[in-house]
């Protein structure tokens, strides 16, 4: 990622357990509690999807936790969360989602110039035979840059 990114998570299972086939950089639509857990780190996002409703598009199982120094005004942890695309954008995705089964998944959280950013992956189910081939091609490629850095 470029300058004045920081990153607050990522999913590396999605990676594991689906294909990305596209990603795509969404604003998210947060309180002002839930910004400030978010600087904290304090999300939790292991199952999360998206689904498009009405042209929009919604995170679900995002939990992020309660700020502690908020009291009355504290949000729901559990809440779904809007994210930010333009129409064409949604239009793409929900062809692709309801037409080809792909799922939503968020891939990482990052701060992008202050603002809280989502990469929404495309993505399609693996089947198990699909993750065994996958880790056993990054052996192979770990035994291959051992042997290149042994013979130097």
């Amino acid at each position: 990622m470029s300058e004045g990114v920081k990153i607050i998570a990522q999913n590396r299972k999605a990676r594991h357990d689906y294909s990305v086939d596209d990603s795509y950089e969404c604003g998210i639509e947060l309180l002002g509690t839930e910004v400030k857990s978010f600087r904290d780190g304090k999300i939790s996002f292991p199952d999360a999807w998206a689904e498009v409703i009405n042209g929009e598009i919604w995170l679900r199982s995002l939990n992020v936790a309660e700020n502690p120094f908020s009291s009355v005004f504290n949000h729901d942890p559990a809440r779904k969360k809007r994210l930010l695309l333009h129409k064409d954008e949604i239009k793409r995705i929900n062809r692709k989602v309801e037409e080809k089964g792909y799922t939503l998944i968020p891939l990482s959280f990052y701060f992008k110039k202050g603002r809280v950013k989502v990469e929404l992956g495309l993505c399609k189910g693996k089947k198990a035979f699909d993750k065994r081939a996958g880790i056993r091609e990054k052996d192979v490629k770990r035994d291959m840059e051992r042997e290149f850095r042994n013979s130097h």
